[in-house]
């Protein structure tokens, strides 16, 4: 099948290069010239693990290509997938400035058979209103899909080959049957297919990571509520998550989730809701807490070193916010640097492959390291922000040489309290009670919000 992807981001080239392995021509369409040269190239401006082979794989065996160009293939296309930005306003609505500059551009050379499949998160009622506004520019009716997409940063490649399920939005059984036969190499172990309306769709998606980003607030609050009381979140963790109704997915406590996705995607459904005279105080205290336990690690750091810290430094390990990504978009660890700075407070920064894009927004504000250990010399303390393979078990004895003040402040939990305690080092964590120079403790006190 000839598929246009509309839009190289993330989403983007991950379908598009999913697409051509599975047999398909795919060209990806870019406004950015800079970027569609890379591409060509084979050098892909993300880190997803696999995705670079992949790509360089499917352009030599001529099934992937890059252009700028829409007007040159859409004529062609059986299906032309959008898969632009919907950024965030500050209202917390969707920007879709890019998908209605996208239909302009498709109407004068749309085939009458293409079916527009929308990949972009957008707002529930876009389909609809982009099925009439297409009408508008032809003159004619045209079939306009949704298919959100699922995919988790750092897997994006398994996600997409091997979904738990495939969701599409249409008006037309033909149509859902036409995206089924696309997406038929992926369902070979009879993942379900799930066709419904595109308003539906639109829904599912936002859901989803509502509900996903709900389970996450809600530990991090109890998770806090635990350490106050001298309960251990790891074994209420153990308690509840073998009861099947809950499970142990993404209720792991740590300093809150980031990424392109939940924060925006929370937003953005909140911000419907309130479109339509709706409450949504669950989605609004799942941003709050959010937002709250993002300074759970500085409120820590005050605590143990006291209000002045502008004659101190911390190492940060990890800047991206979930490993196997250098996406740093909301990503807990800025939210810590900035307020380190605001301080006063020298920070050293170590991540395996996100420092680059922190360089763009820090320059030497920070300073950079090539190891977690080199990172950690002479410095007050470590704060643990990404839980990235490299860090689960450092050699502390050499962390403990290294650094002036032996003190960790574990925002992920990879730490054993015990083991800390064994090493000497003064151990702070999310749910548990701190361990202060090598004796476990309880502190009561409220951290000052000053």
């Amino acid at each position: 099948m000839k598929i246009v992807v509309v839009g190289t981001g993330y989403v983007g080239l991950v379908t598009g290069t999913c697409f051509a392995e599975s047999g398909n021509s795919v060209t990806c369409v870019d406004i950015d010239p800079q970027k569609i040269q890379s591409l060509k190239r084979g050098e892909v401006p993300i880190f997803e693990p696999g995705l670079a082979e992949l790509v360089g794989r499917n352009i030599a065996a001529n099934r992937l290509s890059f252009t700028t160009d829409i007007n040159e293939v859409v004529p062609q296309a059986e299906f032309i997938f959008l898969a632009v930005g919907t950024p965030p306003r500050s209202d917390g609505t969707a920007d879709l400035t890019s998908l209605w500059t996208v239909a302009e551009q498709l109407a004068p050379v749309l085939p009458h058979d293409a079916v527009v499949v929308v990949k972009s998160t957008v707002p529930v009622g876009t389909n609809s209103k982009l099925a009439v506004r297409l009408q508008e520019l032809l003159g004619r009716e045209c079939d306009v899909a949704s298919n959100p997409e699922f995919l988790k940063e750092g897997a994006a490649l398994e996600d997409f080959t091997k979904p738990d399920r495939v969701v599409v939005g249409v008006r037309r059984a033909e149509v859902g049957e036409k995206l089924k036969s696309l997406y038929l190499p992926y369902l070979r172990t009879e993942n379900p297919f799930l066709i419904m309306s595109p308003e539906s769709a639109e829904m599912t998606k936002y859901v989803a990571n509502a509900f996903l980003a709900t389970k996450i607030s809600f530990i991090n609050e109890v998770a806090n509520l635990s350490e106050q009381l001298g309960a251990d979140i790891s074994d209420v963790r153990r308690g509840i998550g073998h009861d099947a109704r809950i499970g142990f997915q993404f209720l792991f406590p740590g300093v809150g989730y980031g990424g392109s996705c939940f924060p925006k995607d929370v937003r953005a459904l909140a911000s419907l809701a309130r479109q339509h005279d709706t409450p949504t105080p669950i989605l609004d205290a799942v941003d709050r807490v959010n937002l709250r336990q993002k300074e759970i690690i500085f409120d820590k750091i005050r605590q143990h070193f006291g209000k002045n810290l502008s004659e101190i430094t911390i190492a940060v390990w990890g800047l991206a916010f979930k490993p196997r990504t250098d996406d740093i978009r909301e990503a807990p660890a800025l939210g810590l640097i900035d307020r380190l700075l605001d301080a006063g407070v020298q920070v050293c920064v170590h991540d395996p492959v996100a420092m680059d894009n922190v360089k763009k927004s820090y320059a030497d504000k920070l300073t950079y390291t090539e190891s977690p250990l080199e990172t950690l010399r002479n410095v007050d303390g470590l704060a643990v922000m990404t839980e990235w393979g490299e860090f689960l078990h450092p050699d502390f004895v050499q962390m403990k040489q290294s650094m002036r003040q032996p003190v960790v402040f574990d925002g992920r939990n990879i730490y054993d309290p015990a083991v800390m305690k064994h090493h000497g080092f003064a151990y702070y964590s999310i749910g548990r009670a701190p361990v202060q120079d090598g004796r476990t403790g309880h502190d009561n006190s409220t951290p000052d919000p000053g």
